[in-house]
């Protein structure tokens, strides 16, 4: 779906802007290529700067509970320094990389219910206006899908996803805000965790993967999260056994009683977002509303365990799926808050 506005600042007759990207998801720290192309108004005008913009649907928690916002997470200039004549047609072809961090928004070709956007934005003759805006697509990196696989062939289910405003102290994160990917305990933990939060904080050398376990509680003791960090390179990603990999992991969060980084060094109280993830107030501009849910398609590795995460969406959220109902519920939403946020 394409959002095609008429330039709103120079009123009727102004150029209209029309951004096409290339099909298919882009991976984090990758490319992300299209065209905008442009029509002349009633009157020649000059184009001073075409701009991309990458934007987010995040949460923010606030004293008074929680609220979404749109924030911008990354700014290309594509073109610009030219006349388009009256009635004109002209591309602008371009190609630009993606932070390593970008959200993963959807998983073997199903959405996660992360909401992202690439708003085009013209200089013209002295004013700028926010043009167009698409829905942006990205799937995992290989490790990320390895990770995530392993949790499904382990036997946890995919509960929710969410972008969350605010930084993990410790870690090397670079956005505004991180993904978390909530799954529901396998069976052999159920009596030890209520669920677990998956965050991958990717770059060019590798990947933090932040696990955090909300911990039952015992018979004489409250329940509490524990927090842990283990980094994965990107190379050498089919040759691992990801299962005892993520299995190892989990049994590290599970026994321990406090939260420890990846080579056991004290890893801090305020990783975890009930216990203090830094949030430091960017964004701005508040929507409401997001879904989720995922499958499988066989892009990475494929079969009938993929998907034990698969196989964990709720009831309701599945049959969203079907016929890429939830893919068009997605792209709704982008519209509805981003042009909340623009009004």
């Amino acid at each position: 779906m394409v959002f095609k506005r008429l330039l709103g600042s120079l009123g009727i007759g102004g150029p209209t802007v029309d951004t096409v990207l290339e099909g298919g998801p882009v991976r984090p720290g990758g490319s992300l290529s299209g065209q905008v192309h442009l029509k002349g108004g009633s009157s020649d005008f000059d184009i001073e700067q075409i701009t991309l913009e990458l934007v987010a649907r995040v949460e923010a928690e606030y004293d008074e509970g929680e609220r979404e916002g749109v924030v911008a997470f990354g700014r290309f200039t594509v073109g610009g320094g030219f006349r388009l004549a009256e009635g004109e047609d002209r591309s602008v072809p371009f190609s630009v990389t993606i932070p390593w961090e970008t959200p993963v928004t959807e998983l073997y070709g199903q959405p996660l219910g992360i909401v992202l956007g690439v708003r085009t934005e013209l200089a013209v003759a002295g004013a700028k206006d926010k043009g167009d805006l698409d829905p942006l697509t990205v799937g995992p990196l290989p490790a990320q899908e390895a990770v995530l696989e392993a949790f499904g062939q382990l036997g946890f289910g995919f509960k929710s996803a969410d972008l969350e405003l605010g930084h993990i102290r410790g870690t090397g994160q670079t956005l505004p805000f991180y993904q978390e990917i909530e799954l529901t305990p396998a069976p052999q933990y159920a009596h030890a965790v209520n669920e677990i939060e998956v965050t991958f904080l990717a770059h060019p050398g590798g990947m933090e993967v932040v696990l955090e376990a909300d911990k039952r509680g015992g018979l004489f003791s409250g329940g509490h999260d524990a927090v842990n960090r283990f980094t994965v390179g990107h190379e050498g990603v089919e040759h691992r056994d990801w299962n005892a990999e993520v299995d190892a992991w989990v049994r590290q969060m599970v026994e321990n009683h406090g939260s420890y980084g990846s080579h056991g060094a004290p890893y801090g109280q305020d990783h975890g977002h009930h216990d203090g993830y830094a949030h430091d107030g960017h964004g701005h501009g508040y929507g409401h509303g997001h879904g989720h849910g995922h499958g499988q398609d066989g892009h990475h590795r494929s079969g009938p365990s993929t998907g034990a995460v698969v196989a964990g969406v709720a009831a309701g959220v599945a049959v969203g799926v079907v016929g890429g109902i939830v893919a068009a519920e997605v792209v709704d939403e982008i519209g509805d808050a981003f042009e909340d946020e623009e009004g």
